[in-house]
């Protein structure tokens, strides 16, 4: 028997009645729901995806390579595991973890189909990932002092990883370390993940914090309230350009007029060597319903006019000209890292 337990994310694989069942928190109901679902089709995980029930670019990898796993139990055909594959390639076009993850199955199914390789590679990518947030984590906290209040960005905690997280697991580790640091955390659309998430797991971790709202940011750096913002990403170009959650952007453009430390933390599977700068990232368009009101458990509410015309990106790119450092699970990468290339 094989048990897999993270903040978002159980796995139960019985080998003797070749059975697996796999359960995501549905993160659109947080924080005043914690509901746990069964993912039985390949419809309902790809809804999953795309509606952000499960989220983060580590743990949405993660997380459908798992439902590979349980789908190959039942599949024979070396083809129809992979179109399952393809087709959940393309739930989060942004997220490279969910490329990498996926393609690491699909060169197993190719070279070597069985269920038993299939299922030992998915749970080999949870358990890595468990160990690449402890090494990020450890890294990041030699760049948090003592006192540093702490600017970040949407959620990048145990909600978005199967382990204690990138940007956030930088923040909880230098906590544990004993360090006295207070976290500003922007609310962040779509789907104010910062408010919804990211607050509920400091609240649970017992990490002072400050809830603002995402055009606040500068203002607080203008009276000196904030030392440092850290941030998570979900495709790192060869440059060191990075797109993440909308709204990046703007915080490190604010960082930067102000001069203060701005760090990208995230997995070295987060690099896209293929992808030259930020300008080839993909973007993700969301449903206009998401800015012209707001969807949650208590319905539905609108407040713009009927008809209006929205654009609603979910992620924007940072240029690497705007960032500190880059805070990974190898080490932490300067800026004349990044110029000898070692990216590609």
């Amino acid at each position: 028997m094989i048990f897999l337990n993270s903040m978002a994310l159980k796995f139960k694989y019985d080998p003797e009645l070749q059975k697996i069942e796999i359960s995501i928190l549905d993160q659109t109901l947080l924080p005043q729901t914690e509901k746990w679902l069964r993912m039985e089709s390949l419809d309902q995980m790809i809804e999953a995806i795309r509606s952000l029930r499960v989220r983060g670019a580590p743990l949405i990898g993660v997380a459908a390579s798992l439902y590979l796993a349980k789908e190959s139990l039942t599949l024979s055909s070396p083809s129809d595991i992979l179109k399952m594959a393809d087709l959940l390639y393309e739930a989060r076009p942004t997220a490279v973890n969910l490329m990498n993850c996926l393609d690491r199955l699909k060169k197993v199914i190719r070279e070597n189909f069985s269920s038993k390789k299939i299922i030992e590679t998915a749970v080999d990518l949870f358990n890595e990932d468990v160990k690449l947030c402890e090494k990020i984590a450890s890294n990041g906290a030699e760049l948090v002092y003592d006192g540093d209040q702490i600017l970040t960005h949407c959620n990048t905690g145990g909600l978005a990883t199967t382990g204690i997280g990138t940007a956030l697991g930088v923040i909880r580790y230098a906590h544990n370390q004993g360090k006295k640091i207070h976290v500003f955390v922007d609310e962040t659309r779509p789907l104010l993940q910062g408010a919804r998430l990211t607050a509920w797991e400091l609240q649970k971790l017992k990490i002072p914090f400050t809830l603002i709202t995402d055009n606040m940011a500068a203002h607080l750096m203008s009276l000196n309230k904030i030392t440092k913002a850290i941030v998570g990403s979900d495709r790192i170009a060869a440059n060191g350009d990075f797109a993440n959650k909308i709204g990046t952007y703007s915080v490190a453009v604010n960082c930067f007029y102000h001069q203060i430390p701005f760090y990208v933390a995230a997995p070295f599977t987060t690099v896209d060597s293929k992808c030259k700068n930020g300008n080839e990232i993909p973007i993700e368009q969301r449903k206009s319903a998401e800015v012209l009101g707001a969807i949650g458990n208590f319905g539905t509410l609108q407040w713009a006019p009927d008809s209006v015309q929205v654009y609603n990106p979910a992620f924007d790119v940072t240029p690497e000209k705007l960032i500190s450092a880059w805070i990974m699970d190898q080490k932490v990468f300067t800026k004349n890292d990044v110029s000898k290339g070692c990216f590609l």
